[in-house]
Parts: C-alpha cells; sequence; structure tokens
C-alpha cells in the first residue's frame, strides 16, 4: 500500500507551505517510534501521570439488564483529563518537545481533545492555543473553563457553522503561518499523512491492552468491538490490534452519530450518508451536497458531528473488516441515562452512541457472546448539556 493511503482513502493534500512541516513530523515519527529512550519516557508518562492500563470492566448489572452478551467497557473514561484523548496528546507533545517545537496548537469540539492538549503543554512546559467553534463553546463552558486553568488560549471561531471542521480550519492557518515554532496536535486519525497513523499508533495502546485484558479475563477474545466513531481516533485504537487475519473472527462496529435522523445537515453518519471527496488534508467518506460543497451536520454530542472521517475507517469499511451503524440523538441520550442508572457510570455522550447499539446488540446474542464497548469519556461535560436538554435548570 502506498506511504501515506489506505487503498485509495489518506494521502496528502494541503497547501505547499505545510509539506515541509509534514515531512519534518513524519521523519520525527519514524525516528523517535523506534528511540528506546523517547519509548520508555512516554511509557513512564502513561504509566504514573495518564494512569495506564486503564481496566476493562465487567458491566454486570447493565449486561443483566439487557439480557444476552455480557458487555466489558473499556474504561478510557478513568484515563486522566477523563477521555482517551490524552493518549494521543501526551505523545504527541513528547515528540514537539524533541522536535524542538515551543508552542502546540490544537482544535476541539467536545473539549476533550483541547483539555488534553492544555494539560500535555503544561506537564512539559509548551504554550499552547486552541482553536474551538463557538457554538461547540456554549455546549462545553466546562471544557473552556479547564483549558484556560491549564494556562492554554482559548481561541473562539465564529466562522461557518462554528463547530469542530470550522476549529480546524483555523488551526490549519496557524500552522501554515508559524510552522517553524509550532506543532499542531491534531486530534482524530484524520488529515493528512502522517497524521491519521500516527494517532493511531498512540491510540493502540487502547485494543493492546484490551485484548490482554479479556484474554486474562475470560480466556478468549470477543465476539464484538463497539466504538463511536467522529473523527475515529478512539474507534481506530481499540479495533486496529485486533485487524490481523488471526482474530478476523471479532465482529467490530463503529457507531456514528445519526442525529436528528438521515437527512442533509441534520446528521454526522459519513458512511450512511455520504461519498468519496477531500477535505481538510485527505481523501475519505465526507458529507457534501452534489456540488462538492461541504454539508454542515448536527448531534447532540460535540465531538461526533464531523463532516468526514478518519481514511483508515473509509477503508476498512470498503473491504469489510468493520461494519458502520449509526445511533439517533434520542437513542445516545437515552444509553447516557441507562448506563449511569444501571452502573454508576456517566458516560461522554460521544461514548453514549456506542453503549446505545450495545443496548440494541446485547439482547439478540447468547450469554456467551462477549461485547466490548470502548468507553472512550466520561460525561462530567456533558451533564450541564444535558440538564439544559431536559429542561432542568440548577
Amino acid at each position: 500500500m502506498k506511504e501515506g493511503y489506505f487503498g485509495v482513502y489518506g494521502g496528502r493534500f494541503v497547501p505547499e507551505t505545510l509539506v515541509p512541516a509534514l515531512d519534518e513530523l513524519d521523519e520525527a515519527y519514524k525516528t523517535y517510534f523506534k528511540d528506546k529512550a523517547f519509548l520508555d519516557e512516554l511509557d513512564i508518562l502513561r504509566k504514573y501521570y495518564i494512569g495506564r492500563p486503564t481496566p476493562l470492566y465487567y458491566a454486570k448489572r447493565f449486561s443483566e439488564s439487557l439480557g444476552g452478551a455480557k458487555v466489558y467497557l473499556k474504561r478510557e473514561d478513568i484515563a486522566h483529563t477523563g477521555a482517551h484523548k490524552i493518549n494521543n496528546a501526551v505523545g504527541q507533545a513528547l515528540l514537539a518537545k524533541a522536535m524542538g517545537k515551543k508552542r502546540l496548537i490544537a482544535e476541539t469540539g467536545a473539549g476533550q481533545h483541547g483539555v488534553a492538549t492544555a494539560t500535555a503543554a503544561a506537564l512539559l512546559g509548551l504554550e499552547c492555543d486552541v482553536y474551538m467553534g463557538t457554538l461547540d463553546m456554549k455546549r462545553q463552558s466546562l471544557n473552556v473553563f479547564r483549558m484556560k486553568l491549564l494556562g492554554a488560549r482559548v481561541v473562539a471561531v465564529d466562522t461557518g457553522a462554528q463547530i469542530l471542521k470550522d476549529a480546524i480550519n483555523e488551526a490549519l492557518r496557524d500552522w501554515t503561518t508559524n510552522v517553524k515554532t509550532t506543532h499542531y496536535v491534531l486530534g482524530t486519525a484524520f488529515g493528512p499523512h502522517p497524521y491519521p497513523s500516527l494517532v493511531r499508533e498512540l491510540q493502540s495502546v487502547i485494543g493492546i491492552e484490551a485484548k490482554a485484558q479479556i484474554l486474562d479475563m475470560e480466556g478468549r477474545l470477543p465476539n464484538y468491538l463497539i466504538a463511536c466513531v467522529g473523527g475515529g481516533s478512539n474507534a481506530i485504537g481499540l479495533f486496529h490490534p485486533f485487524l490481523d487475519d488471526l482474530d478476523s473472527r471479532v465482529n467490530m462496529i463503529g457507531v456514528e452519530a445519526g442525529g436528528l435522523g438521515i437527512e442533509p445537515e441534520r446528521h454526522a453518519a459519513r458512511f450512511a450518508g455520504g461519498s468519496i471527496g477531500v477535505f481538510q488534508g485527505c481523501k475519505s467518506y465526507l458529507l457534501q451536497d452534489e456540488d462538492g460543497n461541504v454539508l454542515n451536520t448536527h448531534s447532540v454530542s460535540a465531538g461526533l458531528d464531523y463532516s468526514s472521517v478518519g481514511p483508515e475507517h473509509s477503508y476498512l469499511h470498503d473491504i469489510g473488516k468493520v461494519s458502520y451503524t449509526y445511533v439517533t440523538d434520542d437513542e445516545a441520550l437515552r444509553a447516557f441515562d441507562e448506563l449511569a442508572l444501571k452502573e454508576g457510570i456517566i458516560p461522554a455522550l460521544e461514548s453514549a452512541h456506542a453503549v446505545a447499539h450495545a443496548i440494541k446488540l446485547a439482547p439478540t446474542l447468547a450469554s456467551t457472546q462477549l461485547i466490548v464497548v470502548n468507553l472512550s469519556g466520561r460525561g462530567d461535560k456533558d451533564v450541564q448539556h444535558v440538564a439544559n436538554i431536559k429542561g432542568v435548570h440548577f
């Protein structure tokens, strides 16, 4: 397969001014991820700072309430800052410091990647600016304050739909101007090469741990893996270590945001309503009109309302290695409530999409079947937003 591509997807579609920065990043990635001292430092930070390995938890009451399969939760919500995003942010920040960069920039939708990047910048003594759409800033005001507490400057983006895709546009403009001193910590397995591979590398720790943990607890691999898919980093992190031929019997399901239904600009289900296009640095499935104009999206979850999806997911979709489905806002909100009531765990609204699909799937399976759901983040950030939806004021 051509470097930087997953089948026909991926590549590097960027202004000429960014090519040297991407070449520098690619070379650093290839060099430092073979460097024992760098990897040892990353492992120490994972263990003592991030809190890895995160547990694989058998959700007994939740499983029993559904009937059918046993449901396990990969508890990325327990990681430092409350989501899987910290795995990528710390790794990229460490790489940026090794490259001699003094400043980090990032985009964020749900705020978790922004918080994780601000955290990594504070840890390593780097400057940090985070771009965020003004609509997302309203939905995720708690995370905006967290970023500021951590010393980051949160840059409001009031162009376009004022969501994640618009924040990425502004971050890319910044990087184009400041490539010599700045590293762009892209938050998901998307964008120009080498980002999809780099982010997958840093998030694959999820699947590596989950595989070892389920073998230890059950003596066999799971029948199903389920993860929500926005850009797709938590999903590819869980799926990738299970993708080799020996593990092909493991069914993998990516869950997109069905929003208010599969009609233009009412959802973010790229595989249900999209087509192939080029967007923000790479070729992948994209929500666009007949003229190639990028469509607006909708999701109750700020982290899933992205117009495109990581190129490796598009490849895995086309070759049938991973199945992709979607969950509506209402289904995700019910799952948000149900996991809290049955397990005392409040999931992020992003993760609630994966939980919602488990609620559908588990009752259709035998009690001997095993499901692993990637609980990619905790729901503290979403409590106010959900309360507003329910009309609860406090």
